[in-house]
């Protein structure tokens, strides 16, 4: 069922995160993380944190179906961006980090999500969310450095991706939030002036170039490849139980300021 409230984005998200756990799948990482982000907007709404805690609700509504909607596609066979297929495809590979099953979401949903939400919910007119798209990126940006100190315990060698400074090195453990929200802003400022097929056509673009950035933190080339074998061979290996221990250290929501 499509999500109209908050609580229907935890609830649904909550519902990944089960499921994942029982089936021991690796779709629960990402799911849990955003758990963290939404239950953290809920809260700046209940304080009165945001300029208008209606439209953030809806804001965060839209941002989240998405990812709900992007999901059930993939689960039921039906065509979604290719953006999100790789990700959901990596899930499917015990060979790849835990650090890169969560970016590869983060890129999909940043890059490629959060500009056509925000584009959705400004009504033509991009300043009226303004406020709106930076506090969500403030909590993403909280949580993207949580989220390094969080996995620490489960990818032990992870550091080990800092003794190389190539061009992989710094697409895998440099993943600007700040860029990637820069360039949703301006996405989403280019999508508000299409219309019918020049409005998809912009979308379709967008995804073939975020698509080619899930492809760069995905396949490694060369020794970096060779040191993130290392860094898998060190990692827990159980799904089930990292998707549950991102899920429990999520409970702890990040405070909007």
């Amino acid at each position: 069922m499509a999500a109209s409230t908050i609580d229907d984005v935890l609830t649904q998200l909550e519902s990944v995160i089960a499921e994942s756990i029982k089936t021991n799948s690796r779709m629960g990482y990402f799911a849990a993380l955003y758990y963290k982000v939404t239950a953290s907007v809920k809260d700046g709404i209940a304080k009165g944190q945001f300029e208008d805690g209606a439209r953030m609700e809806q804001f965060d509504v839209v941002f989240a179906s998405r990812y709900l909607d992007a999901l059930s596609a993939w689960k039921n066979k039906q065509p979604l961006s290719l953006s999100w297929q790789v990700a959901f495809q990596a899930t499917e590979s015990s060979s790849a980090l835990l650090l890169q099953q969560l970016l590869l979401g983060m890129n999909a949903h940043i890059n490629l999500d959060l500009g056509i939400a925000a584009a959705e919910v400004s009504g033509g007119q991009m300043d009226g969310v303004k406020k709106d798209f930076d506090a969500i990126n403030t909590i993403i940006s909280a949580l993207t450095y949580q989220v390094m100190n969080d996995i620490d315990r489960m990818s032990p060698l992870l550091s080990l991706l800092g003794l190389h400074y190539n061009n992989q090195t710094s697409i895998l453990i440099q993943f600007s939030i700040d860029n990637a929200r820069d360039g949703a802003w301006c996405f989403a400022e280019d999508l508000i002036t299409r219309q019918g097929a020049a409005y998809a056509a912009c979308i379709g673009q967008r995804d073939q170039t975020i698509r080619k950035l899930a492809d760069g933190l995905i396949h490694m080339q060369g020794f970096m490849r060779f040191t993130v074998w290392v860094i898998h061979l060190f990692e827990w290996k159980s799904p089930s139980r990292i998707t549950r221990a991102l899920h429990e250290d999520g409970k702890a929501k990040i405070v909007v300021r």
